[in-house]
């Protein structure tokens, strides 16, 4: 089933373009790659601001799973995907149950392969998932 897209979603907050990408496809090689290589090293200066509330969590959540408690990935595109992806690989890496990591991604499992555009703005998409995650 081929979705139909509103014409202009440049409103949203998941559909902003980056200053710095705006004419990306009229870079040279070198330049493209340059850009990226910087916006990729702004990740790391952000996470290495945030370490002290991200060792909180992993804390957190440690202690929490030891009680039996589940860590669950809910995310929309290609962050969806990749916390799927994640959780898929818990239990081979390590030896959990495949209930203890669960990945939910918007639009459901056809989302994995198929854009779903749309379902990553749907504040309420991911409840009916989760209810079935209990």
């Amino acid at each position: 089933m081929i979705e139909k897209f509103p014409s202009d979603r440049g409103h949203l907050l998941t559909e902003q373009q980056l200053d710095v990408s705006h004419d990306l496809d009229a870079q040279d090689i070198q330049t493209l790659l340059n850009t990226i290589n910087q916006q990729d090293q702004l990740v790391t200066q952000v996470i290495q601001s945030v370490i002290p509330d991200i060792a909180k969590l992993v804390a957190d959540l440690t202690s929490r799973m030891k009680q039996g408690g589940r860590l669950i990935y809910v995310g929309a595109g290609t962050s969806g995907r990749l916390g799927v992806l994640d959780a898929s690989e818990c239990p081979p890496t390590f030896c959990c149950d495949p209930n203890d990591v669960i990945g939910i991604i918007a639009g459901g499992d056809g989302s994995l392969r198929r854009s779903s555009e749309g379902a990553e703005d749907d504040q309420q998409g991911a409840l009916a998932m989760l209810k079935q995650s209990h």
